[in-house]
Order: C-alpha cells, then structure tokens, then sequence
C-alpha cells in the first residue's frame, strides 16, 4: 500500500549507530526491516545503510514482485527486478518478504480486462502464485493483500467478483505446494486496532483454518497518522496470534501533514515506541518492518529513538 500523505520516517546515517535489527534481536524478534525499492539503491549512502545487517535483517521488494512487474503477459514471467532485491538480501543474509501475490491494484490489464470464466481465472491465480513463490523459495509471503473492506466485507475486485473468496484458498494452496517451506501470510491495513475488519481477518483465518488451507500468519500493515496508533493494538494483537498463527508488523509508517513541529515529531516518537512495544510484549510478533527509511529532505528524527526504546 503506498501512503497517502507526507511521510517523516526516519533518516539514518552511517553514524547514527542504532543497530536497529540487533535492538529487534536482543528483545527476542526474528528481525527489524524494511521495505526498499530498486531505483534507491544506486544511492550510495542509502546503499551503505540498507546492506547493513545490524540495522536492517529483512528486506521487502515494495513494488518489483507484484503482479504487473511479474507476470506482464500471461504465462510470461520477468523477475529479473525482483531478483535484484533478492540478491541483495542473500548477500547480507537478510530475510526477504515476498509482496505479493494476489491483489486487486497493480494488475496488468490482461487480467482485469480478461473476462475470464471462474475456472480459467482459479488456474491464472494458482499459476502465479506457483510460480512466483516456486521461483523465490524459502521466504516469506504476503500471498493475498487486502483482500478486507473496512466494513469487515471482502473487497470487489476481479478476482472477488469472478471468484466469490474461493481465490484465497486458491492461492495459498498454491504457494505451499510451490513451497512447503514458506511462510504465508494475509496481509492488510486498518486492522491495527479491534473493530470490524479485524474480526473479519480472525473469521476468515478461521475459516481457512476449518478447512484446512495453509496459513501461516497475519500481516498488520501500519500506515498510521501520528497520534492514531489505537489503544486496542495489543490486545488485538493477542487476539490473531490466539489463532496460532504469528503477525508481522509489516509496512509501519506514522505519517504527518506538513509542516512539522517539535510536538509533532515527539508525537511521532510516540506512536513508534507504543508500535514497537506492542509487538514486543506478544511472543508471536515475529518482527517489524518500516515502510522505507528514508526521507531526504529531513535530519535524523525522533522516531528512530521511539523505536530503539519500544525493543528495550
């Protein structure tokens, strides 16, 4: 999901010396990441902080192995930008999240033009998420996104329309048999907090697990206005793992509307520590991810301190 409004993440430098992975580490988190996208690692700065494993132990690709990168005609598969990302991960022995497999954005107009009838269109997803998960083994997943309304409804799209929800079982069946190794995941936004979406994310982890369709986990994305961060996170968080499933924190940022102020930015600090905190204190938060680290036009922020005191 790309933000809607400005961002202030957090801006790292070669001297900053958090070591933001070892302080995820240290409190018993398999990572701290981020996502990243192709064209901002001829950065060379930028480059130096996100091959460094101390700071970051999971990459996600954020744009480059999602349906229109992968797939541009059917049955024709390009990942040479996503191999970029993966051997970038490979190298410094991060862990790399696949984003993703099925969603209702970032579609070639092949498959949302296709008219295709229900059992052609069940054996397009089930190829793709074959092939994508096959092709990058061993990582983890984000096999359907947002794939909720707000309302706790399942959002239209080609695949909810052709397929009523049977494509998510579709999928993830897929994905496993592509790779028993993988870890698949659910991911979505505005279910952060207890409320209609994020029983209707337990209902349908539920339903899948009833019927025995793998799933692994739930991805929490995090796209948060500063001062937002809702007061059920935890228990909410309880809540999913409940399921035996782990979460991930999976796309954190806590946006601001310019232009910024010091209240804001300690505002902003905030929410990151309440963020972090949360999934420190729920055995079954694996780990957390931001969404990108870099803002060129701002110093080092406060939130990156928000964030080492919410590991601590």
């Amino acid at each position: 999901m790309k933000p809607l409004f400005s961002l202030l993440l957090i801006t790292l430098s070669r001297q900053v010396g958090a070591q933001l992975n070892r302080v995820a580490q240290a409190a018993g988190k398999l990572y701290f990441g981020t996502a990243t996208n192709i064209e901002e690692l001829s950065d060379t700065a930028y480059a130096a902080i996100i091959n460094n494993r101390t700071e970051f132990g999971q990459i996600t690709a954020a744009n480059v192995m999602k349906w229109d990168s992968t797939e541009p005609s059917r049955g024709v598969f390009t990942f040479g930008a996503g191999d970029q990302i993966a051997a970038l991960a490979k190298k410094n022995n991060q862990l790399l999240r696949g984003h993703n497999c099925v969603w209702h954005q970032q579609l070639p107009s092949w498959v949302t033009v296709g008219n295709f009838d229900a059992p052609t269109l069940s054996s397009i997803v089930s190829t793709h998420c074959s092939s994508l998960v096959g092709h990058y083994k061993g990582q983890i997943w984000d096999v359907i996104n947002e794939c909720l309304n707000d309302d706790g409804t399942f959002r239209q799209s080609v695949f909810f329309d052709t397929l009523n929800t049977s494509f998510i079982a579709t999928a993830l069946r897929a994905a496993r048999a592509a790779d028993p190794q993988a870890k698949l995941y659910i991911n979505d936004f505005n279910i952060e907090g207890q409320g209609p979406k994020s029983t209707a994310m337990v209902n349908l982890v539920k339903s899948l697990q009833a019927q025995k369709v793998p799933i692994d986990g739930i991805g929490i994305q995090a796209h948060l206005l500063v001062g937002g961060v809702p007061s059920t996170l935890l228990a909410n968080l309880k809540q999913f793992t409940a399921l035996g499933v782990e979460v991930a924190i999976t796309e954190l940022d806590v946006r601001m509307t310019l232009p910024v102020t010091d209240a804001l930015l300690a505002q902003q600090r905030r929410d990151y520590q309440t963020v972090i905190s949360a999934c420190r204190a729920v055995k079954g938060c694996i780990g957390v991810t931001v969404w990108d680290f870099s803002d060129k036009n701002m110093v080092r922020k406060p939130a990156i301190h928000g964030i080492i005191a919410g590991f601590a």
